[in-house]
């Protein structure tokens, strides 16, 4: 399969977006956040401090503007990217903003309408301080642009669903390389650092010469966070000092990032014999995973996902122990719209993928939580992610 989203795709991103500017009555857009850059062009870079952003012009040359360490980058990524124009570092004897300011001069737009993620100019990035762009073209009208590439993003083509499909394969891996490798005594630090270069060697050796992580240092992360017994009750735990044991509840998940995309893969595993207690709980985390699931489709407010499972917890006396909202949508980001949330009433549409992942947490006690990648389809939905969920297949001994 192809690894990456084909030039000719980003190609028809790029004229989608030409085609938003000429209904707008715009002459180019600004964009300065990474992940649309990338959404559009294909090219990946590290933000930092350092400004770069990225211009297409409705007439003209689709333009990079940013730091000269990337000056060389850029054509080793992508053909999409026209013209490259660069200054030498932050903060600069003379500020990157006022670089950007004489580039969009060179480029004709000074007096023209220009649509902008970001009226700054900038992402703000590590501490970053300048003018807003807007200050140094003040004959040239801004116009808010901020939601238009992530609405681009929110309905997957078939392509980005293939990238998301091969995603899941090795986090399939990656989660059963975890939990082959928890043992009592283990900190939950070395069995992910195992787990994610088996799973990375072992994709690399398959996928073979054409695979290279796109967003991501480490194509295969995998882990558990510190979500180790009583601490698996803080959802977006980091870390934790002391080592598994018999007894724990432990929130393994993986995600891998092929082409830039990837799904979200979570699995509640339990060291020993699962206590009652713990059964109890796993059992209803389930059942309001599978209820979620039953309700997504196209037509569906997000609203209703959350409340499906929510009514679960409720009718198991649980609801109190819930600390989150069911899911949230996957592709070039860990979290992206649409949000599976009770307060949301946007509709989903076929081709969205979303994570599904309602979960309980008591202090002191344990979380349970599955996540799967879910593809919205017209007749319902599709699970990208298959990995065991029931308790006896999830018990380590």
């Amino acid at each position: 399969m192809e690894l990456i989203i084909s030039e000719k795709e980003y190609g028809r991103r790029i004229e989608a977006v030409k085609k938003v500017l000429g209904r707008r009555r715009l002459d180019a857009l600004y964009l300065t956040n990474a992940t649309s850059i990338f959404y559009l062009t294909g090219y990946s870079f590290i933000s930092t401090e350092r400004p770069a952003a990225l211009v297409i012009p409705l007439d003209g040359k689709t333009t990079f503007m940013g730091p000269l360490l990337e000056k060389d980058h850029v054509p080793l990524k992508t053909r999409l990217i026209e013209e490259v124009k660069t200054y030498l570092d932050y903060p600069g004897e003379k500020h990157p903003i006022e670089h950007f300011a004489e580039f969009l001069k060179e480029m004709g737009l000074t007096k023209k309408r220009i649509g902008i993620d970001n009226k700054a100019g900038a992402a703000g990035m590590w501490g970053y301080q300048g003018p807003p762009i807007t200050r140094k073209l003040p004959e040239a009208k801004f116009v808010d642009m901020a939601d238009l590439v992530p609405k681009m993003r929110l309905v997957k083509s078939p392509a980005e669903v293939a990238l998301i499909r091969e995603s899941a394969k090795w986090a399939n891996l990656a989660v059963a390389l975890l939990q082959e490798y928890t043992t009592e005594g283990a900190w939950d630090v070395e069995v992910a650092l195992a787990a994610s270069l088996d799973a990375s060697s072992i994709m690399k050796k398959t996928l073979g010469v054409d695979f290279e992580p796109l967003r991501n240092i480490f194509p295969v992360s995998a882990g558990f966070r510190g979500q180790i017994g009583e601490i698996s009750a803080i959802p977006h735990a980091i870390g934790t000092k002391r080592k598994i044991k018999s007894g724990d509840v432990v929130i393994a998940e993986a995600g891998v990032e092929i082409g830039g995309y990837s799904c979200e893969l979570e699995r509640t595993m339990i060291v020993g014999k699962p206590s009652a207690k713990q059964k109890r709980y796993f059992e209803t985390m389930t059942k309001a995973q599978e209820a979620a699931i039953q309700k997504i489709k196209e037509g569906v407010e997000c609203s209703e996902v959350d409340k499906a499972s929510s009514a679960v917890f409720k009718k198991a006396g649980l609801s109190h122990l819930v600390k989150h909202h069911t899911g949230h949508g996957l592709g070039l980001e860990g979290h992206e719209p649409p949000w599976l949330d009770m307060g949301n009433k946007e509709k989903l549409k076929a081709g969205m993928v979303v994570s599904c992942e309602p979960g309980i947490y008591e202090v002191g006690f344990a979380g349970f939580r599955h996540s799967d990648t879910v593809l919205v389809t017209k007749e319902g939905c599709e699970l990208i992610t298959y990995y065991p969920r029931e308790i006896e297949q999830l018990t380590i001994t």
